[in-house]
């Protein structure tokens, strides 16, 4: 059968083993999430606002933000590695489960790009790739923000559950620890905090109602 990702048609080839057609439509899809996410969004950003929005990895080398940012850009690195690994003959994780596990994972990856994709269009122009200090955005409370206050970075995770469904192996394993780690580091150490210095009780009463990965948990006191 074939499966169309974009404007790419990929054999999709259904079966136990290394599933090299899996492997490919994991890759399109992930290359298309990571250009959107990154590559387009920056120039909507750049557009609208004359600035592209990325900030980099913030801190000193060793730092717990500085370690965010590293981790972030292995997992980002892994994303594409973990497919590309099977292609040339990678094997799955055992027990990882045949095709099905393999549908799942595709249905939870399109989830999480068209989430990405619509948390990243509803931060407007507060939307940016690192926090500068000094800076000041607007602090974005509606839509899916009323409900978690990072809901990209929740997103993202979704999005790298989908693909590791698809191409179970180990590469995609660490590449989904690394992500965890990265947000929970960025969004504890950098994120946060970075409100908390700039807008102060507001953002206070912000946490108080939102969650912060997801509706109702880690919600914080006012």
């Amino acid at each position: 059968m074939r499966l169309r990702v974009g404007l790419l048609l990929l054999p999709v080839r259904c079966g136990d083993g290394p599933v090299t057609g899996w492997a490919q439509t994991a890759l399109a899809l992930y290359v298309g999430w990571a250009g959107y996410a990154f590559g387009v969004r920056a120039a909507v950003q750049r557009r609208r606002t004359g600035d592209a929005g990325f900030r980099g990895i913030s801190g000193p080398p060793g730092s717990a933000s500085w370690w965010a940012g590293v981790l972030f850009v292995l997992a980002l690195a892994g994303g594409a590695a973990a497919p590309i690994a099977t292609v040339a003959g990678l094997g799955s994780l055992p027990a990882t489960g045949g095709t099905t596990v393999r549908w799942a994972g595709l249905v939870i990856a399109l989830v999480g790009v068209a989430a990405t994709a619509g948390a990243q269009n509803a931060m407007g122009a507060s939307w940016r790739v690192g926090v500068q200090d000094g800076e000041r955005t607007a602090l974005v409370t509606g839509g899916v923000f009323a409900l978690m206050r990072n809901p990209v970075f929740t997103a993202m995770t979704v999005t790298a559950v989908g693909l590791a469904l698809m191409v179970p192996t180990v590469i995609a394993v660490l590449t989904l620890a690394a992500l965890a780690a990265a947000i929970q580091l960025q969004v504890r150490v950098v994120e946060e905090p970075y409100p908390d210095r700039t807008h102060g009780s507001a953002y206070a009463v912000y946490t108080s109602k939102a969650g912060r990965f997801v509706p109702g948990i880690g919600r914080r006191r006012a």
